[in-house]
């Protein structure tokens, strides 16, 4: 696949992604994180996993279910560990708030990938595979 092409997928995934995730988080992080963190969260934690999900798991899980378990694990896990150590540990914390977060990033993460599947099949393009 030519650059120009993956990268224009890139962006509308990105894009895609953000739109779906981003209202989860809003809505459901724990309220002891101010709205720019949550914002900002939106935003953020798919920019630090999504290369990783595009551009470095594929050449190296040729198996699509493999490709998939492997990624959509990656994804929530490293945005958890990303968004505690940002602001986790800054902000007063309980076992119930982090678990909150945590449920919550996991629950966005669910939802953008059955979107994506969903949005995959409608266009008909083959990125996931």
């Amino acid at each position: 696949m030519p650059t120009s092409q993956l990268l224009k997928m890139m962006a509308v995934g990105y894009l895609l992604t953000v739109s779906v995730e981003l209202p989860v988080l809003l809505a459901g992080l724990s309220r002891r994180h101010p709205f720019p963190h949550r914002l900002f969260a939106g935003f953020w934690l798919t920019a630090c996993t999504y290369p990783v999900v595009w551009l470095v798991l594929p050449p190296l899980i040729e198996n699509r279910i493999w490709y998939l378990v492997v990624a959509e694990t990656f994804a929530p896990a490293g945005e958890c560990l990303l968004f505690w150590i940002a602001f986790g540990k800054a902000e007063p914390r309980t076992r119930r708030n982090t678990l909150q977060d945590i449920v919550t990033i996991t629950v966005a993460n669910l939802i953008s990938f059955g979107i994506g599947v969903l949005f995959n099949e409608q266009v008909g393009w083959k990125w996931l595979g």
